[in-house]
C-alpha cells in the first residue's frame, strides 16, 4: 500500500511540474502581449525567464512538501492497518491452534475494521462453545455407555466365577442394560437424522385436541404411579399439518421430562391456545423443581443436565429434549422453555403453524 501510494504521489508531482513548466511561460507571455507592456526582446526574455524560474522553484518546493506530507500520512495509516491486520492474523492463528480465548482489540480504523474484529471475536467465542460442548458430549456419552457396560461386565464375571447363576434375574439385568445401550444408540441416530434433514415426515391434517388427549392418556398410568396429577385444558382446538407419530414422540418426551422433575403430590398441566390466527401453542407446565436461569439456555443441548447425578439415577439418555426441539423445528415450528427459577416449576411450549389447506 505504501509503495503504491508513493508511486501515485510521485507521478502526480512530476505531471504537475511538467504541465506547469510547459504551459505557464507561454500563458505569461500572452498576458504580457495583451497588456501592451513595452519591453525590448532581451527584457521580455529576462522577465519570462524570471517568471518561469520562480514558478518552477515554488512549484517544486510545494510539490515536494506535499509529497513528503502525504507520504508521512500514508505511512502512518499504512502502519496502523498493518498492525491491525497482523493482530487479526495472529488471533486467527491462535484460534486455529485451539486457543479460543484469543480476542482482537478494536483498531479504531472505522466501522468496517470494528466489524471485522467483532466477527473474529464472535467466531472465537462460538468455536470455544462448540469445543466445550463437544468435550462434554463425549464425556457424557462415555459415561452413559460405561454404566450399562460395567453392569453387564460385572454380572458376566459373577456368572463365570460361579457367584451368580444365569437365572431370570441376571438375564433381566443384562437385557435391561443392553436395552439402555440400544435406546441410547437410537436416540443419537434420531438426533443426527433430524438435524441433518434426513427424517421422513409423513404429514397429515391432525387435530391438536387428538394429539394432546392421546399423549395424556398414554402417560396417565405413569403419573398415577408417581402420585403426580396430570390434567389437560383442551377447550381450544385446531388443525395442524404434522406427522402424528413424531408429534406424539415430542409430547411423550415433554410429559416424561415433567414427571421426572415433579415430586409426588405435584401437578402437570397441558394446555392449548391460539395466540394469533396463524399459530397454535401446546404448553406442558409443571410445579416441580424448576430450572435455574444459568441452565435454562442449555436445556435443549445434547446430554446437558442441570444436575447430572440425579438425572442419571432417573435414567434416560439425556437427549429427549434435543430430539423434541429438532422434531418440532422440522415441522416449521419451535420449542421453548421458561422457568421462574429453582422451585418454581418449568414450562415447555410447542409452537406450530396452523393447517391452512
Amino acid at each position: 500500500m505504501l509503495i503504491a501510494q508513493t508511486l501515485v504521489l510521485v507521478a502526480c508531482a512530476l505531471t504537475s511540474w511538467l504541465v506547469a513548466s510547459l504551459v505557464g511561460p507561454s500563458i505569461f507571455h500572452d498576458h504580457l502581449r495583451q497588456a501592451g507592456v513595452g519591453h525590448s526582446p532581451s527584457e521580455a526574455a529576462h522577465v519570462e525567464e524570471a517568471f518561469g524560474s520562480a514558478l518552477l522553484i515554488s512549484l517544486s518546493v510545494a510539490l515536494t512538501a506535499s509529497v513528503l506530507l502525504a507520504l508521512g500520512v500514508t505511512a502512518f495509516f499504512t502502519r496502523r492497518v498493518q498492525r491491525s491486520t497482523a493482530a487479526v492474523a495472529r488471533s486467527a492463528s491462535r484460534i486455529a491452534g485451539g486457543n479460543y480465548q484469543s480476542q482482537v482489540p478494536s483498531a479504531g480504523l472505522g466501522a468496517e475494521f470494528d466489524q471485522l474484529t467483532t466477527t473474529i471475536n464472535d467466531l472465537a467465542q462460538r468455536l470455544g462453545e462448540v469445543e466445550t460442548t463437544r468435550r462434554r458430549l463425549l464425556a457424557d456419552l462415555a459415561h452413559e455407555m460405561r454404566t450399562p457396560l460395567g453392569s453387564i461386565e460385572a454380572h458376566l464375571e459373577a456368572v463365570e466365577d460361579g457367584i451368580r447363576s444365569l437365572d431370570d434375574g441376571t438375564l433381566a439385568v443384562l437385557r435391561g442394560n443392553t436395552a439402555r445401550l440400544q435406546r441410547l444408540a437410537e436416540d443419537i441416530t434420531a438426533v443426527a437424522r433430524v438435524e441433518e434433514g434426513g427424517l421422513d415426515l409423513r404429514r397429515v391434517p391432525t387435530s391438536t385436541l387428538a394429539l394432546v388427549e392421546s399423549a395424556v392418556a398414554t402417560a396417565r398410568d405413569a403419573y398415577a404411579a408417581q402420585h403426580v396429577t396430570l390434567d389437560a385444558d383442551t377447550r381450544a382446538t385446531s388443525s395442524v399439518w404434522v406427522d402424528p407419530d413424531r408429534m406424539a414422540q415430542v409430547l411423550a418426551n415433554l410429559l416424561d421430562n415433567a414427571l421426572q422433575h415433579t415430586p409426588p403430590g405435584g401437578a402437570v398441566h397441558v394446555s392449548l391456545r391460539q395466540p394469533d390466527p396463524d399459530w397454535v401453542e401446546i404448553t406442558v407446565a409443571d410445579d416441580g423443581e424448576g430450572i435455574d436461569a444459568a441452565h435454562l439456555v442449555h436445556v435443549f443441548e445434547r446430554f446437558y443436565r442441570a444436575d447430572p447425578a440425579r438425572s442419571r439415577v432417573r435414567g434416560g439418555s439425556g437427549i429427549g429434549l434435543t430430539i423434541s426441539k429438532a422434531l418440532v423445528e422440522a415441522h416449521g415450528g419451535g420449542l421453548s422453555a421458561s422457568s421462574p427459577g429453582p422451585g418454581g416449576g418449568a414450562e415447555f411450549t410447542i409452537r406450530l403453524p396452523l393447517n391452512r389447506a
